[in-house]
């Protein structure tokens, strides 16, 4: 997202994103580079790519993190400080936290680093978001249900990220060839899904940045996108699948839902509500107010919700805008099912905390100094 969200680039490997390749042994990570997919283990999880690909791609903060749009300006940031956010291990939280990640990998490589206990306690420990980011249609289904399959009695957290024309041709650029191919890959997808509780977050950016498009492509993006949703439901009806809102600092709210709406995010049949604030850095309560504006906006059944990604807004966003790897974030909310607030379903750490977006370290890449700043934010 280049004004706004700044999403896709800095997928991560461990914690949250996976991408994998048809190869097979790569990493499965949160959250996908976003000029090729992040680098994946076994086991998926975007910030850092999922489980078969063997090369990730940037997180979305720019391109998936990294890639994505540069997030708008936030002038209207507000100069309080805000109150520090509990970053204690969540307790009774019933998210599942994937064992393959680039910050497990370098908390194990690291064991005598004085930052590692920090790093450990208050960005490994957490459950995250499990990207695929790679088209690599002969493997996903079986990426995906490594992580399903995995999680047990835990939530797990998936991020489908091959839409076509992903970031607009930015750092997160890549994707399916056609949508076609899309539609055909979201349904392999599905097939990973199993049968348990699962939260989809669909495709970080494919609607609030969809500017680079014409109005037949956005059309006809939105027509695929609703099809995703469906036969993601379809194919599991416990799994929970939200649409792209962007965030507070980029569309209007009415202007975003109606983009939500052609994109089938009214409808139960293929949608639980939205998603706001990937790999971005605004405020909690900036964005509970955003999304339910959207919500408002957008109609459809009372029980839709919102996620908000609050693995990086303990500081707030950076008053200038700045959306890559900025100084002086802080981690956000731990990541929980239970918010406590009307219309906000969970805190997600969606960006995986200490995978660049592309300034501190290479895109989707785990930087351990950007981490412990961030942890001790």
């Amino acid at each position: 997202m280049v004004a706004a969200a700044s999403v896709v680039a800095a997928v991560g490997t461990v914690t949250g994103m996976v991408s994998a390749l048809d190869e097979g042994g790569g990493k499965d990570q949160a959250r996908p580079k976003v000029t090729r997919s992040p680098t994946l283990e076994p086991l998926p999880a975007v910030p850092t790519p999922s489980a078969s690909e063997s090369s990730a791609k940037p997180s979305p903060a720019k391109s998936s993190a990294d890639a994505r749009p540069k997030p708008k300006p936030n002038p209207k940031s507000s100069t309080q400080r805000p109150k520090k956010p509990s970053t204690a291990a969540p307790s009774a939280n019933s998210l599942y936290r994937h064992g393959d990640s680039q910050v497990l990998d370098w908390v194990r490589a690291n064991r005598g680093d004085p930052r590692r206990p920090l790093i450990e306690s208050r960005i490994a420990d957490r459950p995250a978001a499990v990207w695929f980011a790679e088209y690599a249609p002969g493997t996903i289904t079986s990426r995906v249900r490594a992580v399903t399959s995995s999680a047990g009695s835990r939530v797990p957290v998936v991020v489908p990220y091959a839409i076509p024309d992903r970031d607009c041709g930015g750092a997160s650029q890549g994707g399916a060839p056609d949508l076609a191919a899309y539609d055909a890959w979201i349904e392999k997808f599905a097939a990973g899904l199993g049968s348990g509780e699962v939260v989809v977050v669909l495709e970080p950016d494919a609607i609030a940045l969809s500017e680079c498009l014409s109005a037949k492509q956005r059309t006809a993006r939105y027509a695929s996108l609703a099809r995703a949703g469906r036969t993601l439901k379809a194919a599991n009806p416990k799994a929970r699948v939200y649409y792209d809102a962007g965030h507070s600092g980029w569309n209007a709210a009415a202007k975003q839902a109606g983009r939500l709406r052609a994109a089938g995010a009214a409808s139960p049949a293929s949608s639980d509500g939205i998603f706001t604030n990937v790999s971005n850095f605004h405020r909690t309560a900036d964005e509970a107010a955003y999304a339910r504006k959207v919500l408002s906006a957008l109609g459809g059944p009372a029980g839709l919700g919102a996620v908000i990604d609050t693995s990086r807004n303990g500081n707030g966003a950076p008053a200038d805008g700045e959306w890559c790897d900025p100084a002086g974030r802080g981690l956000g909310q731990s990541p929980t099912l239970r918010t406590g607030k009307a219309r906000i379903d969970a805190y997600l750490w969606i960006k995986l905390p200490g995978e660049s977006d592309g300034c501190k370290g290479a895109p989707g890449t785990f930087t351990p100094g950007y981490a412990y700043d961030l942890a001790r934010g």
